[in-house]
Order: structure tokens, then C-alpha cells, then sequence
């Protein structure tokens, strides 16, 4: 079943538009669930041998589901039924037993194991199942610092506890390293097609910002925003983020560039020497993009982007270099984002950095490094170590004095990319120009 993602992988072809190959529903469907297959036979194991966890019990109610178990949702159970619990054990001679207590099978992947003429009560069944294994120690869902791994809700714990033998209430611990373990780590497969999703993104921002759909004068940023969604809409893909799209202009005050990112202004026409800002995600495949990128309308009597703003443009990518060149493995985000800091600093650069972890969420699990309004680490997220095969959205600006402009211009660059054994390389490449329009 397997070598079907890959052969499903190798029908791509990287040199052609990445948008003419979108696959139908079906072959999506098909695609996510051996992918999943994939995850749980190859990476859960060790990655339950390496958090040092026994069992580890996921359980949701029908449209309120755990955030982790929503990727282990086969493609065509939208949500969970009724109340579903899925429990991974540790087997002595080495791997794991994958069942959900429920009345259901969990598609292919997790076969129920409720007898309900044994056990009218769900809760005696899953406990029954606890008895038979006795895990040392039974990991859950609940996490102080990561949302994503906090998805065990009150009810549901209380519960829970109520039913479990009084033996075992100590050796009740927190899931949430295997929680963002699991979210975090990408399979081989995923490797294999991010670079493919990344570049349909990019594709789609190209058409976009061109001149067949931007009218200076006339042209507003809702209007390409709207675009964006419409686009996406209509080739099946999804977006998880309503876009946004800002304007740097050279009359604009010095200090516009330091607006938060809460008050940027609204709906503002599109005019000939206007620096647009674009900040663009999709969703294919369970995996999500998260990419910005930087358009110059051009003037009359101008064929290229003032040499200013180029100039200022390379200081983001030589900020990029900076940070992807402090990851190493076992480095906490807090750590990652005070060395790159500093070595800016040092370049002479006025930077910040405020790069996420993204996968199956678009501020996904993994290490934070920096937010916009938390420069000095970020407690928590910040402390999380980095770990290899993970993704990240290496989002952060560069401010520069533009002699052209008078003022201080802020490039504000995103792009995804992979950190592995490697190093860090950017899925798709990264924008290493302001590109003008027309082009």
C-alpha cells in the first residue's frame, strides 16, 4: 500500500506548473490516508520510544475534536463519531497496537475494539483495555504552554479518572512532547510533495500581482486579496488564513513601517510606484503554506525596481541566511532566536525575527522562535528544542534606509522550508527579488 505514495509521488513532474497537477477529491482521499498509514507504521513508534510514554490515549467528542486527532482521521471522516478514543501502545517484542474504542472502525487504519454486548459502558472498555497492557505510564492530552497538544477537554478527563483504577492515577502524564512530535515530524512522502505545495502557492502569488490583474489607479488591495480567495477556491485547494496585502509608498510617514500588524490599513487603491506586500497561505494535503513576498508597481519611465529597494530587499535575504544558519539540532527556539538576533545585530542590521513552526497547521507544533511583539524569546514555545525532518515558516523583516525614498523601508519576507540531518533549505526556494510589475 505504501509504495502507492510514491508512485503517486513520482507521476509529479517538478518542471511543470504545479497547479496542472492537482489531484481530484478522490486521489487526495486516497493519497492522505497512506500517507497517514505511512505515519503511524513508520514514525508513532519511534517517536512513543523516544518520549518515553507507554500508551497514549487521544479522546474526542463528535465536532469537538483534539486537535491531534483530527491528522489521525482517515480522509473521509470529516470529525470524529460520537465519542471517540484512540489508543497506541508500546508492544514488549517491539512496536505498537493501534485500536479505537468505538464503535466504528477508524477507516482501515484503527479497527474498533468496543464490544458493546461485553461492555455497554465505552469507559469499561477502554479501561479493560488499560488493565490487560498495564502501561507504566498512560500519556494524555493536556498541555499548559501548546494549544495543539491541549485537546483533552474537562469534561472528558474528569471522566475519564473517575473510571481508571486508582492504581494507575500516577502514571497519568502529560502527551504533549509526543503530541508536537507527531504534529511536527514530517514522513518521507511529505518531504517527498511540500516542495510541490510550496510552489503552487508561489505560483498562484505570480498571478496575482501581474498586470493582467492589477490596474494602477484603479486596482484596490481588497480586490487582489479577494483574488486570492476566489483563486484558491477554484482549484480545490483551501486556504487557512484570509490573506493580506499592505502598501509602503514613499510619502508615506517614517514611521509607517513600524504599525502593528492588527492596524494595517484597509482597502487602499493601488498606485504606480507603490511597494506591495503580500502574506498568502494554502492548504492541500493536510499540509499548509505560509509565504511573503514584496511587488513594485512600476512608474512611468522605470523598466526595473529602484536600486533602494533591491538593496534593502537583500537585507532580508542576508537575514534569512542568518537565522536557518543557527538551526541546529537540540536548540531551543529562545536560543535559536538570541544567537540570530545577535549576529544581525552585529551585521548592523535592524531586524526582528518571528518564525513558526508549519505542517498540518499553519502555526504549527514545534520550537517558536520570536514573535513580532516578543523579541527577547517567548516562554513555553520559545524553550521547545529544534528536531530534524521538521518544517518552518522563516518569517521576519529587515528595515532599511532607502536614499531613493527618504525613509525607512521594512521587507517583510516568509517563505517554508525543512530543517533535516542536512540543514535547512528552503522547499521550494525563496524570493530573492522584489519582482516588478509588469514583468
Amino acid at each position: 500500500m505504501i509504495c502507492m505514495v510514491f508512485v503517486v509521488l513520482g507521476s509529479l513532474h517538478a518542471q511543470e506548473r504545479a497547479l496542472d497537477q492537482i489531484l481530484t477529491v478522490r486521489e487526495q482521499s486516497t493519497f492522505i490516508d497512506q500517507v497517514l498509514e505511512y505515519r503511524l507504521d513508520s514514525l508513532l513508534p519511534d517517536l512513543m520510544e523516544r518520549e518515553g510514554l507507554d500508551m497514549w490515549i487521544i479522546i474526542s467528542r463528535e465536532y469537538n475534536e483534539d486537535p491531534v486527532m483530527k491528522t489521525m482521521l482517515p480522509a473521509q471522516w470529516l470529525s470524529a463519531r460520537r465519542r471517540t478514543i484512540l489508543v497506541f501502545s508500546k508492544k514488549p517484542e517491539g512496536g505498537i497496537d493501534k485500536i479505537a474504542i468505538a464503535r466504528y472502525n477508524v477507516g482501515r487504519l484503527l479497527q474498533g475494539a468496543w464490544n458493546v454486548d461485553v461492555y455497554p459502558d465505552q469507559w469499561d472498555a477502554l479501561i479493560e483495555h488499560i488493565e490487560a497492557r498495564d502501561p507504566q505510564t498512560i500519556g494524555l492530552n493536556f498541555s499548559e504552554d501548546f494549544g495543539l497538544a491541549d485537546g483533552l477537554v474537562y469534561s472528558e478527563y474528569e471522566a475519564f479518572m473517575a473510571k481508571l483504577p486508582e492504581k494507575y492515577h500516577s502514571r497519568v502524564v502529560s502527551a504533549q512532547d509526543l503530541s508536537i512530535a507527531w504534529l511536527e515530524t514530517r514522513s518521507k512522502p511529505e518531504i517527498e510533495i511540500y516542495p510541490l505545495i510550496c510552489q503552487m502557492g508561489h505560483e498562484i502569488l505570480q498571478e496575482a500581482f501581474s498586470a493582467e490583474h492589477i490596474t494602477p489607479g484603479v486596482t484596490t488591495t481588497d480586490d487582489v486579496i479577494w483574488w486570492l480567495r476566489q483563486r484558491v477556491k477554484s482549484l480545490g485547494l483551501d486556504t487557512w488564513f484570509h490573506p493580506s496585502v499592505s502598501i509602503q509608498r514613499s510619502n508615506m510617514g517614517d514611521n509607517a513601517f513600524l504599525r502593528s500588524f492588527a492596524n494595517r490599513a484597509k482597502d487602499q487603491v493601488i498606485q504606480k510606484g507603490d511597494l506591495l506586500h503580500v502574506d498568502f497561505g494554502i492548504t492541500y494535503l493536510r499540509l499548509n503554506t505560509d509565504q511573503q513576498q514584496h511587488f513594485y508597481m512600476l512608474r512611468d519611465g522605470e523598466t526595473e525596481v529602484p536600486k533602494g529597494l533591491a538593496d534593502a530587499f537583500k537585507n532580508g535575504n542576508k537575514l534569512q541566511d542568518i537565522l536557518v544558519k543557527n538551526f541546529v539540532s537540540g536548540k531551543s527556539g529562545n536560543t535559536i532566536l538570541s544567537d540570530a538576533l545577535t549576529e544581525a545585530k552585529g551585521q548592523g542590521f535592524e531586524a526582528s525575527i518571528y518564525t513558526h513552526p508549519i505542517g498540518f497547521h499553519g502555526h504549527a507544533a514545534g520550537p517558536t522562535i520570536g514573535l513580532w511583539d516578543q523579541q527577547g524569546g517567548v516562554a513555553g514555545k520559545g524553550d521547545y528544542p529544534l528536531y530534524a525532518n521538521t518544517c518552518y515558516s522563516i518569517e521576519l523583516f529587515a528595515a532599511t534606509e532607502v536614499e531613493e525614498w527618504g525613509k525607512i523601508v521594512r521587507i517583510m519576507l516568509e517563505e517554508d522550508g525543512l530543517y533535516d540531518e542536512q540543514g535547512f533549505r528552503f522547499l521550494d526556494g525563496r524570493a530573492e527579488e522584489i519582482y516588478a510589475i509588469p514583468r
